[in-house]
């Protein structure tokens, strides 16, 4: 069979044999991916800003991460060591609070008011009260498959479980990161002048962002290794350059975020690092993809 057709093969398997529950996931998670995307059409089309605490950017950028990550997680609950009845209810959880979390802050920026932070009205207390509650639902499940991807067990190949606990364990340090920005922003917010909240909560952006899709990245090379006939040693060996790479990313971008230093703005030797795990990262991914694509042994 040719290479092509194993991995849609692959991909048709994992949804025939998928539960209800991860089904309805990955349906979820396309429909707000496209709600993320309608939002840039919008913008695009209107000319409307792509910045400040009111802009559509907010409805895209939700909808695009969290469809993205619910599909994600979808995909990697059939391969985490859960049980029936659990797996339900950690993504089961985690899909309901994406659709939640996502039309809260559509519907404020439609309405031109802010989705966090905002305390002037009863609705927008309301709204940012919720939004902060849902990022506890979102810990909670994400941390409940974390722990499950870290016990031994499952169907996953050595690199496959690597990659399944590196990418659950940055997807900690997102939401981490992001119940900061909660924290940091909500305090200011209650402050004499609740605009600086957003300053205060906008430099743990990049950190957020980058942290987050680890979760994406490295299991999506270590099931497109699979597909390859190198042996485990040498697909692990990828796996850890990729984890190597993101690593030192994630790393600079952190220590930016803490001392408020802009990424474009940072010091020769923040570039350098971070300039060496992104060639890290594409050399890992540049592998796969060759490993995947080249003419196959003759056996």
């Amino acid at each position: 069979m040719a290479m092509p057709s194993r991995i849609i093969t692959s991909l048709r398997e994992s949804w025939r044999h998928g539960s209800r529950v991860e089904r309805v996931a990955f349906v979820v998670g396309g429909l707000l991916f496209l709600s993320g995307l309608t939002h840039v059409g919008v913008l695009l089309v209107t000319g409307g800003s792509w910045t400040g605490p009111v802009s559509l950017r907010k409805a895209a950028t939700f909808g695009l991460s969290f469809g993205l990550t619910l599909a994600t997680v979808a995909w990697l609950a059939h391969v985490v060591p859960l049980t029936g009845r659990s797996a339900n209810v950690l993504l089961g959880a985690f899909t309901g609070v994406s659709v939640v979390e996502t039309a809260l802050v559509s519907t404020q920026a439609w309405r031109g008011v802010p989705s966090h932070f905002d305390f002037e009205t009863g609705f927008d207390t309301a709204v940012s009260m919720t939004l902060a509650a849902g990022g506890f639902v979102i810990i909670a499940s994400i941390v409940g498959m974390t722990l499950a991807a870290f016990r031994a067990g499952g169907r996953q190949t050595p690199a496959m479980r690597l990659a399944l606990r590196f990418g659950f364990a940055t997807l900690l340090v997102a939401l981490a990161v992001g119940a900061a920005m909660i924290a940091t922003g909500s305090v200011a917010a209650r402050g004499p002048d609740p605009s600086v909240a957003y300053e205060t909560a906008g430099f743990l952006k990049p950190a957020h962002a980058v942290t987050m899709h680890g979760i994406l990245v490295i299991p999506a090379l270590a099931w497109l290794l699979s597909f390859t006939r190198w042996s485990e040693n040498r697909q692990m060996n990828i796996v850890r350059l990729s984890i190597a790479g993101y690593s030192l990313l994630c790393l600079v971008i952190i220590v930016e975020a803490v001392t408020h230093t802009p990424p474009l703005a940072a010091p020769p030797l923040a570039m350098a690092v971070s300039g060496l795990g992104l060639a890290a990262l594409a050399v890992a991914g540049g592998l796969g993809v060759y490993g995947v694509t080249r003419r196959p042994t003759p056996r």
